[in-house]
């Protein structure tokens, strides 16, 4: 930062979600901002207050965080005389775009992600991939990067903090031979019979979400899923905190893990084509999750993707990597030997073990 003076302009972008783009182009003398002007399509009342919006950055620190940035263009704002009417934007917006400028946040632009096309591999391996490759981006051998699963077999995925006998039906588990592998995510459970449902795992650094709230998190990164669904004919929204809707009810949901040295993990299961009285036999509470998918009856199929779209599970699939791949700056990849090693021994030392299957009873 100390070799930038007022000479240089730093620009930044920010798009909110269902809302206007924002962009920002500061100078920096001294470590501090000497200028700042933001732009973009929002509307903001009065038309003046644009000049208190700008003049609340100038004087600040460009360590600044976006929480600081966001609090003075509010104090700034709220110290007029008349109401200020920021419409398709807030500050926060405004302090995300700032921080864009500076470099201390990441935009989908500045990106290019690595996509992995599905690998058909016991889902338990999935399960200890999503430890793996984070920790490969931290060591610096893989870059952001996209990947959807395929697998071989029946599987249940439990959040890494519920309860395994409250969730799970013993006897109906191993009625129907289904085993149960705890992942390091939150939430709930994942019913995964082969060809059931769609998985996808996104890994990112920290600094793509600077400045969101948790909850804001979760929607920003699946905006994209959002633009693919819409191509393949299913209407969705987010319902907070990590649910994916449409009007038929719940599609799937969403679960994250931030990594200490920056790196993120967001990965989301969406129903295609359950088996609902399977579920709801080794689910404890698979009645409630299928009246949460509209379904009113055990008898019958959990299909929202495919009664909405007609289409076969590997065609979304292959909808999904083409949406993704059109939108971002992308290469093809795929998983190394090293990589599966290493999955493979954290399956016969973590995941694949009572210990940490039974962590929480």
């Amino acid at each position: 930062m100390d070799e930038r003076s007022e000479s240089m302009v730093f620009s930044g972008q920010y798009k909110v979600r269902g809302g206007k783009l924002v962009s920002v182009d500061v100078t920096v003398s001294e470590d501090r901002i000497a200028t700042a002007h933001v732009f973009g399509d929002f509307f903001l009342e009065p038309d003046d207050a644009l000049e208190d919006l700008n003049a609340a950055l100038v004087g600040m620190p460009t360590s600044a965080t976006a929480a600081e940035l966001s609090a003075a263009i509010t104090a700034r704002l709220d110290a007029r005389p008349d109401p200020v009417q920021m419409i398709g934007f807030d500050a926060e917006a405004v302090a995300i775009s700032v921080r864009r400028a500076l470099g201390h946040a990441t935009s989908w632009e500045d990106l290019t992600f690595e996509v992995f096309d599905p690998v058909v591999l016991p889902p338990v391996m999935h399960v200890a991939l999503d430890e793996v490759l984070p920790n490969e981006v931290l060591a610096g051998r893989r870059g952001p990067h996209f990947r959807i699963w395929d697998w071989d077999s029946s599987l249940v995925v439990i959040g890494s903090y519920q309860s395994l006998r409250n969730e799970i039906d013993a006897d109906g588990a191993a009625k129907h031979g289904i085993d149960v592998v705890r992942r390091i995510t939150g939430g709930g459970a994942m019913f995964m019979e082969e060809g059931n449902c769609i998985t996808y795992s996104l890994v990112v650094p920290t600094s793509l979400v600077e400045g969101l709230s948790f909850e804001q998190a979760y929607a920003y990164l699946d905006d994209w899923v959002m633009g693919a669904l819409a191509e393949i004919g299913v209407t969705a929204h987010y319902v907070p905190l990590n649910d994916i809707a449409s009007e038929q009810g719940k599609i799937g949901g969403a679960a994250q893990r931030r990594f200490a040295g920056g790196v993120l993990l967001h990965h989301v299961t969406m129903a295609y084509d359950i088996d609902a009285d399977t579920m709801g036999e080794v689910l404890r509470i698979g009645r409630e999750k299928l009246s949460d998918k509209g379904t009113r009856s055990a008898n019958k199929r959990v299909d929202p993707m495919r009664s909405q779209t007609g289409l076969a599970r590997q065609q979304i699939i292959d909808g999904f990597l083409e949406f993704f791949r059109a939108r971002y700056d992308t290469a093809t990849s795929t998983y190394t030997e090293d990589e599966l090693a290493k999955a493979r021994k954290l399956v016969e030392t973590k995941f694949g073990t009572e210990e940490w299957t039974s962590r929480v009873p």
